[in-house]
């Protein structure tokens, strides 16, 4: 595991020393969940929008429902072998 050291504005380093008081947790335990939590939350915003992005794309658009018939097609040899 890797230090890092970062500078807070004070009355944030106050809430994140309060808070671990509380929850009898260390400060780095607080700060690694908070920034997993985040960055996970900008992961799925990216996608969400990559998506949208996409959504306008003819050729993504065509890929995409070509994709669905083989699926479909694939749904349908399944269901009929039973």
């Amino acid at each position: 595991m890797a230090n890092y050291t970062s500078s807070l504005p004070d009355s944030l380093l106050t809430q994140l020393s309060e808070m671990a008081q509380k929850l009898k947790v260390p400060k780095n335990q607080i700060i690694e969940r908070a920034l997993n939590k985040y960055l996970s939350e900008v992961e799925r915003q990216l996608y969400i929008r990559s998506f949208k992005q996409l959504s306008g794309d003819k050729d993504i658009l065509s890929m995409a429902e070509e994709g669905m018939e083989d699926y479909l097609m694939n749904l349908d040899e399944w269901d009929a072998k039973g």
